[in-house]
């Protein structure tokens, strides 16, 4: 029987489904059909796949080939099922033997003259393959991708030829096991940044917990500074956070071995659209929030933003979690951002400058403003106001806090929530949160009396309590004070 079934895989979020790919050659006039719901790349495979056998220097058979794409009701999308049609097509005329297809799974696509190309979702592929105990042959570009898998079999190939010689025995393939290139990380360092104590301080306590900000003061106040030099203080990723970075980043072909285990640092313009900011299309892809996941999110220019895209955010940033939903398809992508952004305090920038060249009417500040929706400024933790340095100040102020120094203490900080709770603090629950951030008797008076002055939301009361915790566990402090709680509360204050 001219047959021949092999394994690849289809990507649906950030799982990657097994597709078993049958190939049958019958008796017929020439034709060539795929069916199992293939998606416009996957039928345009016909052409790319007959010309690379023939330019290989194989026969393409001059009779009856279906191509079975199982399960039929996945989509199949992309190009990475040319290898394996191609190989069904050899095995199913004996062009090569069939014996060994099953013991793996390939992925690749295939140019005209044969070698082969790099596609997306390689990390995602990879994992499920070596939980399944199955080899993986793919194209040599994105071994060092599928390297990061531990003890993943991977046989990295660059032409059609080679897999061929491999599985026929004549030139095995070895497997490929280099340790995943990381290139020096470099950051702004805070030393660079002179004055603005108070961002500075603020910062630290939300790289230690996690925590949101939104910095707002005119322009040259260095709040794009401080956003670039803060990953620069962030502890290092975890191997687990570095996977799912690596594994979002794979599904949208943007993952660079070099950046392997650097945080990533997301900056989109305001022109973003709400589709591009949490993803979606035919086939949901990642958005910018899911490709921030254990990163960092700065909106530099916050009002400036559709009011939808903003709004869009405020569940992400409460659940860690993006679900996009279409007609045939409810995909989950990790959002676990942590969001910086910046803002003018008016329309020109310049509200409360020494200068005086602000010349907005109450009005247009309270329009510009009220850009931000309450519910989305009541889930950012902290809001700081950034004034101008005049220039005489600036001269002589000496340079700040080196990122490492600043980085270490955060690290220390980390370790006790992770000690004492196994999550930073801003990931808390209530009850966790009632648990974990008690503040003693004055702290407690404290922020009841916050409560009804401010009027903080309940949202808002449990996100101070949080900060307190995170200030206490800079301080190395196992009780939160009524200075915590104090210094906590002023970064509620500020109104819009």
């Amino acid at each position: 029987m001219s047959l021949a079934v092999l394994y690849s895989r289809a990507l649906y979020g950030l799982d990657a489904p097994l597709v078993t790919v049958e190939v049958h050659i019958g008796a017929g006039l020439p034709s060539f059909t795929i069916v199992g719901l293939p998606e416009l790349e996957v039928r345009e495979s016909r052409d790319r796949v007959r010309s690379a056998l023939l330019n290989a220097r194989f026969s393409f058979p001059s009779r009856r080939i279906t191509v079975n794409l199982a399960p039929a009701d996945l989509p199949k999308e992309s190009g990475r099922f040319d290898l394996p049609i191609a190989i069904g097509i050899l095995a199913a005329s004996n062009q090569i033997p069939k014996d060994k297809l099953l013991n793996y799974e390939f992925a690749g696509e295939l140019a005209l003259s044969g070698e082969l190309r790099p596609v997306r979702g390689v990390l995602a592929m990879t994992m499920v393959a070596k939980r399944d105990g199955r080899a993986f042959i793919l194209p040599f570009e994105n071994a060092f991708e599928a390297a990061i898998v531990k003890s993943a079999s991977i046989h990295p190939a660059r032409s059609l030829a080679e897999v061929c010689a491999h599985l026929a025995a004549v030139e095995p393939i070895p497997e490929f096991s280099a340790i995943p290139r990381t290139g020096e990380i470099s950051y702004p360092d805070f030393s660079e940044i002179k004055g603005q104590i108070l961002a500075r301080r603020a910062l630290e306590i939300a790289a230690c917990g996690r925590h949101s900000v939104l910095m707002i003061g005119p322009p040259g106040t260095g709040k794009s500074m401080l956003a670039a030099s803060f990953p620069g203080i962030l502890p290092e990723m975890t191997e687990e956070e570095a996977l799912e970075s690596a594994a979002i980043q794979s599904l949208v072909g943007a993952f660079d071995p070099a950046n392997w285990g650097r945080r990533p640092f997301r900056s989109p313009h305001h022109t973003a659209s709400a589709v591009a900011m949490v993803g979606g299309g035919t086939h949901p892809r990642p958005g910018e929030i899911s490709l921030a996941h254990c990163g960092v999110l700065f909106l530099d220019e916050l009002p400036e933003f559709e009011r939808a895209v903003l709004e869009a955010l405020r569940e992400p940033m409460e659940n860690g979690k993006i679900t996009i939903s279409r007609a045939l398809e409810r995909v989950d992508f990790p959002a676990r951002f942590q969001l910086l952004a910046a803002m003018n305090p008016c329309p020109c920038g310049y509200l409360g400058h020494k200068s005086g060249r602000c010349h907005c009417t109450p009005d247009q500040v309270l329009r510009y403003r009220a850009k931000l929706s309450g519910p989305f400024l009541d889930r950012i933790d902290m809001r700081i106001e950034m004034p101008s340095i005049p220039f005489e100040d600036l001269k002589q102020l000496d340079a700040g806090e080196c990122s490492r120094s600043v980085r270490a203490r955060i690290e220390a900080a980390r370790a006790l929530q992770l000690a004492r709770q196994g999550k930073a603090n801003a990931e808390l629950g209530v009850k966790e949160t009632e648990r974990h951030c008690r503040p003693d008797g004055k702290g407690e008076t404290l922020i009841r009396q916050a409560v009804n002055a401010l009027n903080l939301s309940a949202r808002a009361y449990h996100r101070v309590l949080r900060m307190a915790r995170s200030i206490a566990d800079i301080a190395q402090s196992r009780q939160i004070s009524g200075e915590h709680v104090a210094e906590a509360i002023q970064y509620r204050r500020f109104e819009l």
